[in-house]
């Protein structure tokens, strides 16, 4: 009896890695072998960088809103520490959009604290 393989269900198996693999440089784009390989690593990066991406965005607001405290005479700490002494609840990504994006509205807030 001859070996039945099952051609449908692989093709289309490679053909979901590969097209995952559009738009990379080289043979990355067209060779199974390191088509595959960049995709298992390219996902890999892409897990640990959605974590990476809210460390950043931290980060980020964090020295927005220190650029912003130091234009008032109060470094970031100082600012975060009387913020959570006074219960007033805004988080550093609200805080950073007032310090960049309305610096009235983030002046009442530090004046509130002074």
């Amino acid at each position: 009896m001859p070996r039945s393989v099952n051609h449908v269900a692989s093709r289309a198996r490679r053909k979901k890695v590969m097209k995952l693999a559009k738009g990379f440089f080289g043979r990355g784009k067209n060779v199974w072998t390191v088509a595959k390989n960049k995709i298992e690593k390219g996902l890999q990066y892409a897990y640990r960088d959605r974590k990476v991406k809210k460390r950043e965005f931290r980060a980020l607001w964090i020295q927005r809103i220190n650029a912003g405290t130091r234009a008032h005479g109060l470094s970031y700490s100082q600012f975060m520490g009387k913020l959570h002494q006074s219960d007033i609840s805004l988080n550093r990504k609200v805080l950073a959009d007032l310090a960049m994006n309305h610096p009235d509205a983030f002046k009442a807030v530090v004046d509130s604290l002074k």
